[in-house]
């Protein structure tokens, strides 16, 4: 079992440093990383927007520690919405954001995110488009769901994430689904304990068709996130069931995985949304989606020998 040790690995600074300086490091890193600036991925928005895609996008860097930070990421943000909008691409792209990196776990964290949020989410609404909050490790989450709630109560088109693993996400589910958010579903991307995880990856898969029917049966908005073809035929099986139009879900996949399948998804008339992640601090982002799969492992080490 790979992932858990990469998941690890993720929070260690030395590993951070040779990752990083690693000679095939850049390269694979360029698939998954859109960029490390707001000159670097509009012109990505747009050439996805082209293509009939929609795009979500991460600023990353989760990992801060001072309210400066803080300070910092809520500036980016509010800088990728002024791009967007001087281009008209609102309609196209929103923005996900993770509330560790608007110093959720700071002193006062709670507080703090949302008050950096806010600003965000108001940008958004005046450009047309919306923001959906990511998921991150347990812990996080009542912080998380009490700042959607929130936010929709001025901005119902506030979006949130919810992740297959967790015993707790099919009562989160049916909560959302009743309340007719946006909600993405995941399998889930960090380490979490047994006592409140599935381990066990089939039953993972089998958590997430249930959660995936809640949503599909309920009066909110299903995401999709996942590049599982199985799980993409059975999300459409679920939404013509529930009588659902195209444009009533959607699916979502990462910038760089499987974009032929985007592009057929899209041709097929579903909302296809890319999630377009950039920044300079992308270590974290990185690390777990080289523990989603092992193939992006391989590539990576396959990548370090021949460039070594």
């Amino acid at each position: 079992m790979l992932g858990p040790v990469i998941l690890a690995a993720s929070r260690s600074d030395k590993m951070r440093r040779f990752v990083s300086a690693a000679p095939g490091t850049k390269q694979v890193v360029a698939r998954f990383i859109a960029g490390q600036s707001v000159d670097d991925v509009v012109p990505i928005v747009q050439e996805l927007s082209d293509r009939g895609l929609e795009v979500t996008l991460d600023v990353v860097g989760e990992d801060i520690t001072t309210v400066e930070q803080s300070y910092a990421a809520r500036d980016a943000y509010l800088e990728l919405i002024g791009r967007l909008k001087e281009l008209g691409l609102g309609a196209r792209a929103e923005m996900s954001v993770k509330l560790s990196m608007f110093g959720q776990s700071l002193e006062n964290g709670h507080e703090l995110a949302l008050a950096n949020v806010r600003p965000v989410v108001e940008a958004a609404a005046e450009i047309g488009t919306t923001v959906t909050l990511d998921a991150e490790d347990h812990t996080t989450l009542d912080s998380m769901f009490a700042i959607h709630e929130e936010l929709r109560k001025s901005f119902p088109q506030t979006g949130c994430v919810i992740q297959a693993y967790l015993f707790r996400t099919e009562d989160d589910a049916r909560r959302l689904a009743a309340n007719g958010s946006r909600v993405r579903i995941v399998k889930g991307a960090y380490k979490e304990p047994a006592s409140v995880a599935i381990q066990d990856k089939p039953e993972i898969d089998k958590a997430y068709v249930r959660i995936m029917k809640i949503l599909m049966d309920g009066e909110g908005y299903p995401m999709i996130g996942s590049h599982d073809p199985r799980l993409i035929s059975i999300g459409q099986e679920l939404a013509r069931r529930a009588g659902r139009k195209l444009d009533e879900y959607e699916f979502q996949m990462l910038y760089g995985i499987r974009s032929e399948e985007q592009n057929r998804l899209a041709a097929e008339g579903h909302r296809m949304r890319v999630y377009t992640a950039y920044g300079t601090d992308w270590y974290g982002y990185f690390m777990r989606r080289l523990a989603e799969k092992p193939a992006n492992l391989l590539f990576f080490v396959r990548s370090i020998l021949t460039k070594g």
